[in-house]
């Protein structure tokens, strides 16, 4: 468990803060120092824009069940920096904004998981444009309230929503009105929280809340169990966020458990970092090599360098590149 820090003191929060930074460095060597952003509002979700320009940081700010319209969104400029806190706010002229969760960018519209819709914005202006409601999908799901937690976009112009509460994931296609339907609905999610899209097959990995699963599932909903997390084998606890960086290792966030798993594309897992406070929907910016996590209840949120498995010239790396090398034999007893 991370360490029990108040967080109402300023200086103990940077502290925190600071504390965080040096374990991701310690457990992960990263290409550079981490960048932290504070002054958030519980953010779940971290997001950086494909085109490079821009990051976006969603703010539960309350409770993340209530429709109280004081959610918003943070925006950073293309090196990390804060452009606007509050850059999408809920109740700020029209915009409605209750509890964000998970986003993702397709085309213009920066599209925003918020409880039972997905809100879509303009991501230069921070206007709304669009708005997808579940209501009638909701009714099909047993009576549970609709609970949105992320969002994946296919890059061809499908989004993917997973629902926690009702064991399903959504598919809307932007190119027909935001058409909802159902992509798989089923117990064996097990409280279906992040989504990424794989590199490779094109298949939606899903991980879950309830039990700490990593799931596939494919475009006619047929799931696979990638990892389980029986009894013998339980490595996690709370999954919330998943990513992939370009050379196809998977990045998990544990919640419960304050660590940030690596899977290789051999199914080799690392802790890359641990003890860290509430890490949500990571995220990982594959153009810069960076991983994005938020810090739900820290209200910061921080990003990392990524290393490369291998150098230029397609050369492995090794420990010498991460600051390691061998003993000097000694000297003593030797004459001068």
């Amino acid at each position: 468990m991370f360490p029990q820090i108040p967080l109402h003191s300023s200086s103990r929060r940077q502290a925190l803060l600071a504390l965080v930074g040096s374990l991701l460095l310690l457990v992960a060597p990263a290409v550079a120092t981490a960048l932290q952003i504070t002054g958030l509002q519980a953010p779940q979700s971290f997001l950086a824009d494909p085109s490079g320009e821009q990051y976006f940081i969603s703010n539960v700010n309350g409770d993340p069940e209530l429709k109280d319209n004081n959610g918003f969104i943070t925006k950073l400029d293309q090196d990390g920096k804060l452009v606007k806190l509050q850059f999408i706010r809920g109740g700020e002229g029209q915009t409605i904004l209750h509890a964000p969760k998970g986003m993702a960018i397709v085309g213009q519209v920066l599209y925003v998981a918020d409880l039972d819709m997905v809100r879509g914005y303009d991501k230069s202006t921070g206007q709304p444009v669009v708005t997808v409601s579940f209501a009638n999908h909701a009714k099909a799901a047993q009576g549970q309230n609709t609970a949105l937690a992320d969002l994946a976009h296919d890059g061809h112009g499908l989004l993917y929503a997973s629902d926690t509460n009702a064991n399903t994931v959504y598919r809307i296609d932007t190119t027909k009105q935001h058409a909802v339907s159902v992509l798989v609905r089923d117990a064996t999610l097990a409280g279906p929280r992040g989504l990424a899209v794989h590199p490779k097959t094109g298949h939606l990995i899903v991980v879950s809340w309830d039990k700490g699963k990593i799931l596939e599932v494919s475009g006619d909903g047929t799931i696979t169990e990638l990892v389980s997390n029986s009894f013998f084998s339980s490595r996690f606890r709370n999954l919330d966020g998943v990513d992939f960086d370009q050379w196809g290792n998977m990045y998990v966030s544990d919640f419960t458990t304050g660590k940030i798993w690596r899977m290789r594309p051999d199914h080799h897992f690392d802790v890359i970092a641990e003890f860290l406070p509430s890490p949500a929907d990571i995220a990982v910016d594959r153009t810069k090599h960076l991983i994005l996590v938020p810090y739900l209840y820290g209200n910061a949120a921080e990003m990392n360098g990524l290393e490369s498995p291998v150098k230029s010239q397609g050369k492995k790396r090794t420990l010498a590149d991460y600051g390691f090398s061998a003993p000097k034999p000694s000297t003593e007893g030797q004459p001068r």
